[in-house]
């Protein structure tokens, strides 16, 4: 399993995507599938849920984009926004519209009502393709991730780089702004997590990894004041100047490939290259 949405319907249902194209749809207290949503012809990469409908987008390495209705188990939409895999998706505050990112080089806006694209942005200063995407969460910028290590913040209106961070190596794997709009985590293919202060564009903790440690996912609760790792275990680290390690889970037998926060942080959630769908306790209750 890859994409992961604790949060879904507001509901204590969990969307997950998988290698086997699905994406199948957990209740948490039920402790039963839902529904499994068939379409996509390549793995299930990115799943993104609607907060008020019941509405699920995906994405995947078959360049394809698809919005579902959840109740009728139907797709609504098709989008085909890019050229190449979709890498990443993230839907903009209002829930009116979704980003996504692709190997394609562009970053995508489209209607999730109408399923149109409204825009597609080349990045022009570089070479390489994107790996992931991320809103603000006051909807004014975003996030892109490159292949070549560049975190570039965009001004959605302007369509314009309003900010480079160019300090990791390797392809950037992860990205999340927290909730209260403060600080960027980022993640590469270099064994650290790197925060930025956004109010001063300026990095104010480097979190050294253990040696091969690649970050799949990050994600910050709704406070702003932990942060989610997963990887080759599934961590949380209070933010603060010395961002302490607090918990670590070694549930699964393989990668975590994301991990996600549940409502009001009652829980989280990761899945892995195992097949696997793991809840754990929040750690923030006792911290």
């Amino acid at each position: 399993s890859s994409g992961i949405n604790a949060e879904y319907g507001g509901s204590k249902r969990t969307a997950t995507g998988g290698a086997d194209k699905n994406i199948v749809i957990f209740d948490k207290e039920g402790e039963k599938i839902v529904c499994t949503l068939k379409g996509h012809t390549k793995k299930v990469t990115s799943v993104v849920a609607h907060p008020n409908e019941g509405t699920l987008i995906s994405a995947s390495p078959d360049a394809q984009i698809r919005i579902w209705d959840v109740e009728s188990e139907s797709c609504r939409h098709v989008m085909r926004v890019h050229d190449g895999p979709v890498t990443g998706l993230s839907l903009h505050p209002t829930g009116d519209y979704v980003l996504s990112s692709s190997s394609d080089q562009h970053w995508g806006f489209s209607d999730l009502s109408t399923g149109k694209l409204l825009c597609k942005v080349a990045d022009q200063s570089v070479s390489h393709g994107l790996t992931c995407c991320q809103f603000h969460p006051d909807g004014l910028i975003f996030g892109t991730g490159t292949s070549d290590s560049l975190v570039k913040i965009w001004d959605f209106k302007e369509q314009k780089s309003a900010a480079n961070f160019p300090s990791h190596s390797g392809p950037i794997s992860a990205l999340a702004f927290s909730e209260n709009g403060y600080y960027l985590a980022t993640s590469a293919d270099d064994e650290v997590v790197k925060l930025w202060d956004l109010r001063k564009l300026k990095n104010f903790k480097t979190i050294s990894l253990e040696d091969k440690y690649n970050v799949r996912s990050l994600t910050f609760d709704n406070s702003g004041h932990y942060l989610a790792v997963a990887g080759p275990d599934v961590r949380v680290y209070q933010i603060s100047k010395q961002c302490d390690l607090i918990t670590t889970w070694k549930a699964h037998t393989q990668d975590a490939t994301s991990v996600k926060f549940g409502p009001n942080v009652e829980y989280l959630a990761s899945v892995s290259n195992d097949r696997t769908l793991k809840f754990y306790s929040s750690p923030t209750a006792s911290a």
